[in-house]
């Protein structure tokens, strides 16, 4: 992003935020009960806090091992425990510190321990069932920007399970989710997949819409049956799960990750890295016999001096595809140390790239993505009667919602892609770029290379106006179209604008 346009998307967001907190202070002020009281705080910290990002997906689709590698460290437990079966809120803190918040009472701070690597929390006599949340707070810089919900996985065996997991991500009686922007994981499309994408998604301000989820295809080594291109069969699904007109209206952004082997390359180890030197110097014939299956690999006799119990750590940390593809890198003189392996690994798995996409969809955009939710608080208190000057306040309220063109790009956006907008279909792929469907930065919204220059956005941007101009003043276009166009044109001339004096 240039820093002319990010110093006025910085100055558009200073400005919203400035005078939600200002109508959130009121209502706080003049709040009827506690539990308004309670909620409109809460919206009021959320404004100003990370965004509340959740990782959501079925049972076993690798939640928390892709939240371990995105965090570099294992924190998440990835077994079946009872703390699974928790919505687990992860942010950043001074000491390491864990509170349980039971579904009725006060918060309690309970005692952990970490003898397996991931934290194992004491419940001490409480249920899982009956605990509202985990909290985690931890002392890294990964969460500076970001606060992870991990959550229990949907269409679980237990209703009360998956549950939990609709009340963090989806509107439930009217209120809005908990969570800013989710990170939904799928091994492949399934109809509860859909289902819960059209749960979390809606026209309303409150619910979910195309700039706030992304999709990751977890366990994307497994589509390729663990061959060396596996990542690569991976990615063309990814794509076409993009262009499927369903799919792509609530999850426009698909990524295929191998979450394990991502996390493995984050904590690779001198000792991990001898051991498959030691697969890359063994007999090619042998070693290629060996990693034919997990199940040779495991029990096979070998005359590679590597024992069982490695054989089994290996697996374990890496499977079947991250140990073929290290050999690989090994063996072909393309990495020579445990460093430039993990780097190697990190990539190829499709990490990289994930956090670019989370960078593009999510930070750049974090303080309009909070603010839409802290208004989606303030609105629901304000139509339920919880202040006392609900409807002086609704007014402000209605009147900022409907004058902040980010939200209105977001409406547009969600309208396009439900086929509300009519328009040809060259027209709508680009202006779903427009509206920021792809990325928020210009360059992206204007089809250019990410390098592009100021004075070439700029040519971009002048050279696309025209030609939306001439869409929203044509008098056989409809009204939705005209709309939208506006809308395009509002876009594209803060554009021409944020580059007009580095274009000169």
């Amino acid at each position: 992003m240039s820093p002319a346009h990010g110093s006025r998307w910085a100055a558009v967001a200073d400005a919203l935020v400035d005078s939600l907190a200002e109508l959130l202070d009121r209502a706080v002020s003049s709040a009827r009960t506690a539990d308004a009281r309670a909620r409109l705080t809460d919206a009021r910290e959320r404004l100003e806090g990370p965004l509340r990002l959740a990782i959501a997906g079925k049972v076993k689709a690798g939640k928390s091992t892709l939240f371990n590698a995105i965090l570099g460290e294992e924190l998440a437990p990835t077994d079946a425990g009872e703390c699974t079966k928790i919505v687990t809120w992860y942010r950043e803190g001074n000491s390491p510190q864990v509170t349980v918040y039971p579904l009725s009472g006060g918060a309690v701070p309970r005692p952990w321990s970490r003898d397996s690597g991931a934290l194992d929390v004491d419940l001490g006599q409480l249920p899982a069932s009956a605990v509202d949340r985990i909290e985690v707070s931890w002392p890294t810089s990964k969460l500076r920007t970001l606060t992870i919900l991990d959550t229990p996985g949907i269409a679980s065996i237990s209703a009360d399970i998956s549950a939990r997991t609709q009340r963090v991500l989806a509107a439930e009686d009217g209120r809005p989710p908990v969570a800013d922007a989710v990170l939904y994981l799928m091994r492949h499309t399934h109809a509860s997949d859909v289902r819960f994408l059209e749960s979390f998604h809606d026209d309303e301000l409150a619910h979910g819409t195309p700039m706030n989820s992304v999709g990751v295809l977890s366990r994307a080594d497994e589509i390729g049956s663990c061959r060396l291109d596996a990542m690569e069969v991976a990615d063309r699904i990814a794509r076409r799960y993009e262009a499927d007109p369903r799919l792509r209206r609530l999850c426009p952004v698909i990524v295929p990750v191998n979450g394990l082997l991502a996390f493995a390359a984050t904590t690779l180890r001198e000792i991990e890295y001898a051991m498959l030197a030691t697969l890359a110097r063994g007999d090619r014939g042998e070693v290629e016999q060996l990693l034919l299956t997990a199940d040779r690999f495991l029990h096979r006799s070998t005359g590679v001096p590597l024992t069982e119990i490695e054989r089994e750590h290996l697996m374990d940390r890496m499977g079947l595809y991250g140990i073929r593809l290290s050999v690989e890198l090994i063996r072909a003189g393309f990495v020579t140390s445990a460093i430039e392996l993990s780097s190697e690994l990190v990539d190829r798995s499709g990490l990289t790239r994930l956090r670019a996409v989370l960078t593009r969809q999510f930070e750049q955009r974090s303080r309009i993505l909070k603010a839409r939710s802290s208004l989606a608080v303030l609105t629901d208190v304000l139509r339920n009667g919880g202040c006392t000057d609900g409807d002086a306040l609704l007014a402000t309220v209605e009147h900022l919602s409907a004058s902040t063109h980010e939200f209105e790009e977001v409406r547009l956006l969600s309208a396009l892609r439900s086929g509300q907008i009519e328009v040809r279909p060259e027209r709508a792929v680009e202006l779903d770029r427009l509206l920021g469907g792809s990325g928020h930065a210009p360059a992206i919204r204007l089809g250019l290379a990410e390098s592009a220059t100021a004075p070439e956005i700029r040519g971009a941007a002048l050279s696309s106006l025209a030609s939306w101009q001439r869409l929203a003043e044509h008098p056989l276009s409809g009204r939705q179209v005209k709309m939208a166009a506006r809308a395009a044109v509002r876009t594209l001339e803060g554009m021409v604008a944020a580059h007009s004096s580095t274009a000169e």
